[in-house]
């Protein structure tokens, strides 16, 4: 065993270790930690911006896009918003302990389904500093232990918000230990997180693609799959052209980096010639860079014509592939082949059209006449989110505090036997 894969298991059985801790708190102990947390970061937000600086610094020095140099920025705002993110998590109901539901047998056994911790929960991100606190809040508030692997480009950020983490659980008298961070940034170590095979009862990759598939191919432990967000809107021939082009935009450039952000732009061929050119010098005046069918094309002479792969990629960027579809079905079809089962959403004044895109399209979320902005775990109300599970097994969509608790039995007697 190296040195790196023995670091990270100590990491593992330092967790296993003080989850029945968490396990056992009460929710005014657990929000209690919350709101120690959000002081501190609050009163040490000159420290997280001193060492948010150094990463800004390097990632500039690498060349990294200003696209993606937006997702790993901390300002001011962006800090105060994640304590204000934990008192409103604080203000949430602790699932722990919830009773689904309650029945007796004919022998006199009471059974029920009771909401528990996971146990110790991992996450593999990149970039984005602030999933550090929104990670591991939802973990505390839930009784899980966790730990946490984010990017190298993101290390002197995330360093800093793990200490004044674990120094808000010292000052509570528990154990700094239930937030831990992988601070090798060796791929070996990400490896090696994903074998914890024991000790891990639970990892959550967050990024693109290309780590999302290598967590999935490579772990040994429970993995739910998160965020790559091809997503769509489709305006129906029914569409509101102010109301869509309002949407549209907001979806695109409001933050193109974010999984959530718009990528692709179905337009029905009857509304094609108002809407087009209504939208797309909106865009064009963005920054947006348009590529489109030859449908597309004959509206927007400028549009630099799309390829296949245009239409299956998640840019995170200022680039757009458009379409112009010649009904409801192609839309849905269209979505079904290239879509990343995140986020769609159909702009339409037809109430048959909204129900069978509700129905028809398979997505995490599925929206009517609103921007796909929206997906978003402070937005439904969750308080914060680990991610945006793309897939069906346990958690689908935004993942708040449900998403990290299991279901256990509990069985009430009074001397049974099984005969």
């Amino acid at each position: 065993m190296s040195k790196i894969e023995e670091y990270v298991l100590e990491l593992g059985k330092k967790a296993k270790k003080v989850a029945p801790v968490l396990a056992g708190l009460s929710s005014k102990k657990k929000n209690e930690i919350l709101l120690e947390i959000a002081e501190n970061l609050e009163n040490e937000e000159e420290k997280i911006m001193t060492a948010n600086s150094a990463d800004l610094e390097a990632a500039k020095k690498n060349g990294m896009k200003e696209s993606l140099l937006d997702r790993l920025v901390l300002t001011k705002a962006r800090i105060h918003d994640m304590a204000h993110s934990l008192r409103e998590l604080v203000k949430l109901e602790d699932p722990i302990g919830e009773v689904e539901r309650m029945w007796r047998r004919p022998n006199g056994l009471q059974i029920g389904q009771v909401r528990a911790p996971l146990g110790v929960v991992g996450i593999i991100y990149e970039s984005r500093p602030n999933v550090t606190v929104d990670a591991a809040a939802l973990a505390l508030k839930t009784g899980n232990a966790i730990i946490l692997r984010g990017g190298s480009e993101a290390l002197h950020s995330n360093t800093a918000l793990v200490e004044l983490m674990r120094k808000a659980l010292a000052a509570l008298d528990l154990p700094p230990d239930a937030v831990q961070l992988v601070q090798s940034t060796d791929r070996e170590a990400a490896r090696a997180l994903m074998q914890l095979h024991g000790y891990l009862d639970l990892l959550i990759p967050r990024g693109g693609a290309g780590l999302i598939r290598t967590v999935v191919e490579n772990s040994s432990v429970p993995v739910i799959e998160t965020g790559v967000g091809n997503c769509h809107i489709f305006v129906d021939d029914s569409a509101d052209p102010e109301k869509a082009r309002a949407i549209v935009l907001n979806a695109k450039v409001q933050r193109p980096s974010v999984c959530n952000a718009l990528e692709t732009l179905l337009v029905h061929e009857k509304i094609a010639s108002i809407f087009l050119p209504l939208v797309g010098q909106d865009l064009k005046d963005r920054g947006v860079e348009l590529r489109g069918c030859r449908e597309t094309k004959a509206i927007l002479p400028w549009v630099r014509e799309a390829t296949e792969e245009d239409y299956g990629t998640e840019y995170l960027d200022l680039v757009l592939a458009v379409k112009v579809v010649d009904s409801i079905d192609e839309a849905i079809s269209h979505i079904a082949q290239y879509g990343s089962k995140h986020s769609e959403s159909i702009l339409t004044n037809d109430y048959a059209h909204a129900r069978r895109f509700l129905q028809e399209v398979d997505a995490a979320a599925v929206y009517v006449n609103a921007s796909t902005r929206f997906t978003d775990g402070f937005e439904f109300g969750f308080g914060a989110e680990l991610g945006i599970s793309t897939q069906k097994l346990h958690a689908r969509g935004p993942m708040g505090l449900h998403a990290l608790t299991t279901l256990k039995y509990v069985i009430l007697g009074d001397g049974q036997v099984r005969e």
